[in-house]
């Protein structure tokens, strides 16, 4: 994340693509709430009607796999109509004249045919998330866990950086993992090939460290992951 979990409160609108905030980050979809409560615009973007839809200023079902069309679109529309932060871009990004032509062709039209999105609805929630400011960008598992991960991630950048929201109290991109606290989990060691800190199980010297602060004997080889369990019973 960009910006501290407490910056949420303090956007002005918070746009979510690709997590089901509620059922996997209750306390985070909690600040929402209270963001939402304080004025701020809540856009939300998934496949299925999400829980947060219902509090949504606007709420769009885009089609499966077409994330970088939609992100792609509400760019496009922003340059269209003058909404992006010109001193932010010169000051602080590169390459702004290939993105502008990327996104060119990504008109309303075009962007409804691949996402289902209606034009109307791209040109409001392009609108609200660029003229808002500061926004927060919240995604999930639903951004990432794609053959075009990537490009989803490096589009919601693309597009908070194009509004001028990194950097910025609350603002930024705001990644929230799969589930609360997997992040804490793995950083204290809960995966099967190291230990706190990321530290490689297979490593003597760092598996030396841990044996002797701990005071047991500790094993060479890294556990199994969930995907190795099931053909290894």
């Amino acid at each position: 994340m960009t910006n501290s979990v407490a910056d949420i409160e303090d956007a002005g609108c918070i746009f979510i693509i690709g997590s089901n905030t509620t059922a996997c980050h209750p306390l985070i979809a909690r600040r929402v709430i209270r963001a939402k409560e304080k004025g701020a615009k809540l856009i939300v973007a998934d496949p299925r009607n999400i829980q947060l839809s219902r509090f949504a200023d606007v709420s769009v079902n885009h089609r499966l796999g077409s994330d970088v069309a939609l992100l792609n679109g509400m760019m496009h529309i922003i340059i269209k109509n003058g909404w992006h932060d010109v001193d932010y871009i010169a000051a602080r990004t590169e390459d702004y004249d290939a993105l502008e032509k990327s996104v060119s062709a990504y008109t309303p039209d075009k962007v409804s045919a691949i996402t289902g999105v209606e034009p109307k609805d791209l040109e409001e929630i392009s609108r609200l998330y660029a003229t808002n400011s500061p926004g927060s960008l919240l995604y999930a598992m639903g951004i990432t866990q794609h053959t075009t991960g990537v490009d989803n991630v490096k589009s919601c950048c693309n597009l908070a950086m194009l509004c001028g929201y990194v950097g910025v109290h609350g603002g930024g991109v705001n990644p929230l993992r799969g589930q609360n606290n997997v992040q804490g989990a793995c950083d204290m060691g809960g995966l099967p090939n190291v230990f706190t800190g990321y530290q490689a199980v297979a490593d003597d010297a760092v598996r030396k460290k841990f044996s002797d602060a701990w005071g047991a004997d500790l094993p060479a080889t890294p556990g199994l992951t969930i995907t190795d369990m099931v053909p290894a019973m």
